[in-house]
């Protein structure tokens, strides 16, 4: 998939959210561009599984990496994100629990970057503008990586920023 066609399927997947109604503005290129980026560490945009394309997969899912405990259960569980979480699975036809998102979210791209955009709603700072500020918030407040890989955030920020226009 070429980065024009992910952001693409991004923009449908967050226009979706955002039709849902709640508290969650419309996309703006601030959040665009940073989801861009974290889906572009976490995954390459190419694995909607962990270990892709190995034959056994890890414990995360979907282009931004979700694991089951982890960002599935915060954002199903966070005051912030709880109650639009509730209406997106339901749209989505996906029950509102973790082990059933955590294996939707592989193969369900518009939930996925729904949960993406609900990660970003549970983290009260006003959305990163830089790049660092960017790196700290994935990497020490809402993905936080187990390998978090700093040497690729530059050129994965830089692509964003130049696919969203930022």
């Amino acid at each position: 998939m070429t980065l024009h066609e992910f952001v693409k399927l991004m923009d449908d997947g967050l226009a979706f959210l955002h039709n849902l109604g709640g508290p969650v503005p419309a996309p703006t290129d601030i959040s665009r561009r940073f989801l861009l980026a974290v889906a572009l560490q976490e995954s390459e945009i190419k694995a909607r599984y962990q270990n892709s394309p190995g034959i056994t997969p890890g414990p995360a899912r979907g282009f931004w990496q979700f694991e089951r405990e982890g960002g599935v259960a915060g954002v199903l569980n966070h005051r912030a994100s709880s109650e639009l979480a509730a209406k997106l699975c339901s749209a989505c036809w996906v029950r509102h629990e973790s082990g059933a998102v955590w294996r939707a979210l592989e193969g369900h791209d518009r939930l996925a970057t729904g949960f993406a955009r609900l990660l970003l709603w549970t983290d009260p700072p006003p959305l990163p503008v830089t790049e660092a500020d960017a790196w700290d918030c994935y990497n020490r407040r809402l993905w936080r990586p187990g390998k978090p890989h700093p040497s690729k955030w530059p050129l994965n920020w830089a692509a964003a920023s130049n696919a969203i226009g930022s």
